[in-house]
């Protein structure tokens, strides 16, 4: 398993033993349209070449994986594989509660369960901010109050975690390393919060995996922003929990509720039963990932331009003709 990787360069773990290991040839076959090949995480298949060396041939199938959208390669950017847990860290202020960041890293988190914590508790929660991590655990989504300065919740956390493989993914600043640290007693390096712009500054630049006893911990670079990654937009509205009964009464198969007629979730919505600022984020995303344009989109195959919600679509009707 990859344990670490830095410019081109991954620590992968086998009966134990640590080796550092680079990818042979230019790329690995069958990985392509990625920013990166590997993350932590990934099993891989390797040779050993040396004392604790070695040439990594293949990366095996993943069960899951967290995805962004990195706009310098223009291409999704795996940051963790095979994860059994994300845990979104966010903060009450400095720098400020911003659900719609939660909600991104939710759409991102595909096919792993997600644990909302919110950090620097001692700053006090507003209403607003309760009733949206009320509505988070409404929706099945697990959420710890924590404050790392005061040691506030850390046992729930931590048996939250326990023996499973967990990443830690937040804006910077959130206190992520620290709670890292009050977890594993490990030196994680951590940094003050910008005064003039409110937000962190980074600190951990590469995922990491930690452990210690039953917990097994990546750390994972802070980020300012985080841009869904460009994929089957059916799965992003799959991750509105709140969006699943609904759909199944709208009109048209594949409805992505945003400019479809006869939308079962958009009446939902103006009816008060779905919240209209979660939707809002929804379709913020949508429009994200139109606005993206990947080398391969337009390709045949898995990732096909005709399973993206593209302008002038045309709308099939559910039962149409029978």
């Amino acid at each position: 398993m990859i344990t670490r990787g830095i410019n081109n360069i991954f620590q992968a773990r086998a009966n134990g033993i640590e080796y550092s290991c680079r990818i042979k040839g230019k790329q690995l076959d069958g990985v392509e349209g990625e920013y990166n090949p590997l993350s932590v995480g990934d099993n891989v298949e390797f040779n050993v070449t040396g004392t604790k060396e070695g040439l990594i041939t293949k990366r095996i199938e993943r069960r899951n994986c967290f995805q962004r959208w990195n706009v310098k390669g223009q291409c999704n950017q795996t940051v963790v594989a095979n994860m059994d847990l994300m845990i979104c860290v966010c903060s009450c202020g400095a720098p400020p509660f911003r659900p719609h960041f939660i909600d991104r890293v939710i759409a991102c988190s595909l096919g792993i369960p997600v644990v909302i914590v919110l950090n620097k508790m001692e700053l006090g929660l507003t209403e607003e901010q309760e009733a949206r991590l009320n509505l988070f655990e409404s929706l099945g989504i697990p959420v710890c109050r924590t404050s790392a300065e005061q040691g506030l919740g850390l046992e729930k956390l931590s048996s939250m975690i326990s023996g499973h493989l967990a990443a830690f993914v937040g804006q910077s600043g959130v206190g992520k390393s620290t709670l890292i640290n009050a977890l594993l007693g490990s030196i994680q390096r951590t940094n003050t919060i910008s005064k003039k712009y409110n937000r962190g500054r980074h600190t951990t630049n590469y995922s990491l995996l930690l452990e210690k006893d039953d917990l097994h911990i990546v750390d994972t670079p802070g980020v300012r922003e985080l841009i869904v990654p460009h994929r089957d937009l059916l799965e992003i509205a799959y991750s509105f929990p709140e969006f699943r009964d609904a759909s199944r009464l709208c009109s048209y198969d594949g409805c992505l509720h945003d400019n479809e007629p006869d939308c079962e979730v958009k009446r939902q919505v103006e009816a008060g039963l779905i919240d209209p600022d979660r939707y809002q984020s929804y379709l913020n995303m949508l429009t994200t990932v139109e606005q993206q344009n990947p080398f391969w989109k337009g390709s045949t195959g898995s990732t096909s331009k005709a399973r993206y919600k593209v302008p002038g679509k045309k709308f099939k009707q559910r039962n149409e003709g029978k």
